[in-house]
């Protein structure tokens, strides 16, 4: 139990370095409606900050975009058919 909360210690940490403040607040916020879609944002962003890629802080515009991008990949497309 320990060992998870200092886990989600280091990740608040990363985000914090790594969101600007608005950023960090929508976060938060999706984490409180989507836990699910929270961590997997969370789990991009840190393949992308270990590889280097990241330049900047990720800006509240990027991270609806990144938001968008994840949640499109989860939505299912669900079709009734009638006979």
């Amino acid at each position: 139990m320990q060992q998870l909360n200092q886990i989600e210690e280091l990740k608040k940490q990363l985000m914090t370095k790594m969101l600007s403040k608005e950023a960090f607040e929508r976060l938060g916020r999706v984490r409180a409606v989507n836990p699910e879609l929270a961590s997997q944002v969370e789990l991009y962003l840190i393949q992308v900050y270990q590889t280097g890629k990241m330049q900047d802080k990720i800006s509240d515009r990027k991270m609806k975009d990144i938001l968008g991008l994840i949640s499109q990949h989860k939505k299912r497309d669900f079709r009734i058919k009638r006979a």
